[in-house]
């Protein structure tokens, strides 16, 4: 009788652990993870057109540095009229790609087998991304940063070193040089415009191949979430908020803020597809976590559309508004990462 009672009764958990496996596939039926791939193929399909487009003009401009021998002064005493269209049709290229990845960042950054091309392509700092960039004039930069951080320095020369401009120009004509008003190192130029048609490309290959999984899209979600205290840490140091004290050089053209805005973004789009997933297994945790995600673009739209409107916040200002945010998003991945483990969701590490 002990035999059959313990039998019965190993048989009943495996019944019931069944029983929830086969709860928990009929509820992952209901994640439509499809859409995630598709908004990730429709924006890395777009940063790689991008790309391209810069790179014809930084091979253009490197073209008219070629002619003149490398010498830049020659260069714009001769050439001034097309250095100007050259370097502002580069400029509007650079400010169309940048957003392109920021709006697929929570994607890229968030899961492990994509997650390399976020320190190449945006996030990286200098010493820290284990890859190399060999510039046409044969010169090897070895872990040099991240690449819309390079071509931001080479087109605008942000850094107080100015370490990918030639020198200083009066473009817009006006008799004083302002910020932005830079010759490109043409070597440098076309290396970081080559290097990000590589990776843009590569990254474009890799998201058609991608088969999104349960695990990616809450890996995405709980790592992703709670990273606001380091934008608004760069934003705080940038020239948004620093003004012309910054010595940070790179986001000084288009505002953390906006990028935020853009990040959250694609990570609602990771949301919607898990959403009627965790709306099947606790409806009042899914609208928390909804309502969480939208209070908290709603948190940084509002910041950036003050700024858009002339509003210029102190440093003091960005580190309350960072710590509010971080508070934010840290409840939402805490809700995220418990609706995981219901699930029996493994977050990668």
């Amino acid at each position: 009788m002990r035999f059959t009672r313990l039998v019965m009764a190993s048989l009943a958990t495996l019944l019931i652990v069944a029983g929830f496996r086969s709860s928990v596939s009929a509820q992952a039926a209901q994640a439509d993870l499809s859409g995630i791939k598709n908004y990730l193929v429709e924006k890395a399909t777009a940063l790689a057109d991008g790309a391209d487009k810069l790179k014809v003009d930084a091979d253009a401009y490197y073209d008219l540095a070629k002619a003149a021998n490398f010498d830049y002064e020659a260069l714009w005493k001769d050439k001034a009229a097309e250095v100007k269209d050259n370097l502002k049709q580069a400029k509007a290229d650079w400010l169309v790609a940048s957003p392109l990845y920021e709006q697929m960042e929570g994607i890229v950054a968030g899961v492990p087998t994509l997650a390399a091309y976020d320190g190449i392509i945006d996030a990286g700092a200098k010493g820290e991304v284990n890859y190399s960039i060999t510039l046409p004039d044969g010169k090897i930069l070895d872990k040099p940063g991240n690449l819309f951080g390079l071509l931001e320095l080479a087109l605008w020369g942000g850094d107080p070193e100015k370490a990918y401009a030639a020198q200083e120009a009066d473009l817009d004509g006006n008799g004083t040089i302002e910020f932005g008003e830079v010759l490109p190192d043409a070597n440098a130029l076309k290396g970081f415009a080559d290097n990000m048609v590589k990776y843009a490309q590569g990254l474009l290959t890799d998201a058609k191949a991608w088969e999104p999984t349960l695990s990616d899209a809450f890996t995405a979600l709980v790592v992703m979430i709670p990273t606001m205290s380091e934008y608004f840490e760069s934003w705080k140091l940038s020239r948004f908020v620093a003004g012309n004290e910054s010595q940070q050089g790179e986001f000084s053209v288009i505002s953390r803020l906006s990028d935020i805005k853009d990040i959250l973004g694609s990570l609602d789009v990771i949301y919607g597809g898990v959403s009627p997933l965790v709306k099947g297994t606790d409806e009042a945790r899914d609208k928390q976590i909804a309502s969480g995600l939208n209070s908290l673009k709603e948190y940084v739209s509002d910041l950036y559309d003050q700024e858009q409107q002339g509003k210029h916040f102190t440093a003091e200002e960005a580190d309350l508004f960072g710590s509010e945010a971080q508070d934010k998003a840290e409840s939402i991945a805490g809700q995220v990462s418990q609706v995981a483990a219901l699930l029996n969701v493994q977050i990668a590490q």
